[in-house]
């Protein structure tokens, strides 16, 4: 390390009505991990984004081992070897995991059609020499969101990126495959002389990964440290400006009333597999039930039954004593339970609508917000919205602003902010701190134990074992489309917990996966 490889110099970006990057200096040195990190908002992908030729820079220029550069499209950067993968994946749904992993650079046969059988051992050689395995003929529309990851991270390399820019890369993944990612970016570093960029919210990863820090907020630029000389609360107050504690969430006393039942329920995946093979369990009212599982296993397609995206095979759901079996969405919004979806983009925004229209999505046939029958109360419905992004501290000039705009955590604020206000007697959450920065993951974990201590009964489902053992009041473990073990809070350990989550149960525990998952 020495050797600057990347300079940015008085770099600003503005948009309309934001200026997203504010007179920013960085150095980034070759052969080092360097960590960029801050609340959403702080301009950290709008400035990777004008590193990767996505944006233009208002002002500023850019070097790369001392040459000024100019990029016009993310082209130009990969002709410098610069690579990003994105928090919100760019994969063609349709495609095979091959064909997105070579898709811009095919390999040809004949030099007309595209030689499959190539990016197929394209693809498998990458998998084998990065330790990521993929299957290269499964559909990319049938696979886990982990999945999708590693394709994305294989994409880059197989464009022979020596910089890699990965955008909240553990985002997805497991704390087995972080820690196996850690060891494939050490790896690149190291042995390879790659140089990484990694923008994430996680300040241990940090502290565990990177050698050095550069800490953003509003825009600016706050100072860079080497990681050995920094911590968690350091970092956290240079992120947020202020003191951050993560206190114990107030809990208060409910009475509880059993609210949903799920009996003996079976469901198939996109392939016609049996994904959910015989799930019970019931949900009270204020109380939240954690569901703690490697991805992949079932929960969320356990979701869309619960929530009429997925047909049920067998079993009943009963809520209130009334059975739901194979209800559609609205009618699942009829009877009381709210959705906020693991996938924010996908299923729970539009991102060419506004936050009000967005804030708006399944009030539309609410009569308060109706003029008469065939025109909406546009008044009102703004008032609603405005009052809800100062609730719930979304950050945006105005209600009128597009989503697609909005950072990744204020997106996810705009739904957790439209489904908390329907206040349904049930809340179906899935990983509502995904991407999300320590100030919001703050403020939404307060948001979900108030609505339980008012009584809500909620489904919590997360990857992230910290917000499983913090939030939940029971634990239940999924593997393979079964429940492998129920748990009051404070009853079991991570340590623990990770044996239920592969199978196996705690007369096993005899150290190895209990560290991975708490490392």
């Amino acid at each position: 390390m020495g050797d600057k490889i990347i300079e940015l110099k008085n770099i600003s970006k503005q948009f309309p009505g934001v200026l997203a990057n504010d007179n920013i200096n960085l150095e980034i040195d070759k052969g080092e991990i360097h960590a960029i990190i801050g609340e959403n908002g702080a301009g950290k992908s709008t400035l990777m984004n004008t590193l990767y030729g996505l944006f233009e820079p208002t002002s500023g220029e850019i070097y790369i081992d001392g040459n000024k550069v100019r990029f016009l499209s993310p082209l130009d950067a990969i002709k410098h070897k610069i690579g990003m993968v994105h928090q919100h994946f760019m994969l063609v749904p349709s495609f095979t995991v091959a064909e997105n992993i070579v898709l811009g650079i095919e390999p040809r046969k004949n030099k007309l059609f595209i030689n499959k059988d190539e990016a197929i051992k394209i693809t498998e050689d990458l998998s084998k020499t990065y330790g990521l395995y993929v299957d290269p003929r499964q559909k990319v529309e049938t696979i886990s969101v982990g999945i999708q990851q590693r394709i994305e991270i294989l994409k880059v390399l197989h464009k022979g990126a020596d910089i890699l820019i990965l955008d909240e890369p553990t985002a997805v993944l497991t704390p087995q495959e972080t820690q196996e990612l850690f060891s494939i970016v050490r790896n690149l570093v190291d042995n390879l002389g790659k140089t990484v960029i990694i923008i994430t919210h996680k300040l241990q990863e940090v502290l565990q990964l990177s050698d050095r820090v550069s800490v953003m907020r509003q825009g600016k630029m706050i100072g860079t440290l080497n990681t050995k000389e920094a911590n968690e609360q350091i970092l956290a107050e240079m992120m947020v400006g202020r003191e951050v504690l993560f206190d114990k969430l107030e809990r208060k006393e409910v009475p509880h009333k059993e609210i949903l039942k799920v009996q003996n329920i079976k469901a198939k995946d996109n392939r016609g597999l049996m994904i959910i093979k015989d799930i019970s369990l019931n949900l009270k009212s204020g109380e939240v039930l954690g569901i703690a599982g490697i991805e992949g296993n079932g929960q969320s397609e356990l979701i869309e039954v619960l929530t009429g995206l997925r047909s049920l095979e067998d079993g009943d759901i009963i809520v209130n004593d009334v059975s739901l079996i194979n209800s559609t969405p609205k009618e699942i919004r009829n009877a009381s339970i709210a959705h906020v979806p693991e996938d924010r983009l996908a299923m729970g925004l539009s991102k060419d609508a506004s936050i009000y229209e967005n804030i708006l999505m399944g009030s539309q046939y609410n009569e308060e917000y109706t003029k008469i029958k065939i025109q909406l109360n546009n008044k009102k419905i703004k008032k609603r919205a405005k009052d809800l992004i100062k609730k719930f501290d979304i950050r945006t000039p105005s209600e009128d602003v597009l989503i697609g705009n909005l950072s990744g955590g204020n997106m996810q604020k705009v739904v957790i902010a439209r489904e908390f206000s329907f206040n349904t007697e049930i809340l179906i959450i899935a990983q509502p701190t995904r991407g999300v920065d320590i100030g919001a993951i703050e403020f939404i974990h307060e948001q979900i134990i108030e609505k339980r201590n008012q009584g809500a009964a909620i489904l919590l489902v997360s990857a992230d074992l910290d917000e499983i053992f913090r939030l939940s009041d029971r634990i239940l473990t999924i593997y393979e489309g079964r429940i492998t073990g129920e748990f009051k809070q404070g009853d079991i350990t991570k340590k623990e917990i990770g044996l239920y989550m592969t199978g196996r149960n705690k007369s096993e525990l005899g150290g190895g996966i209990g560290e991975e998952i708490n490392g």
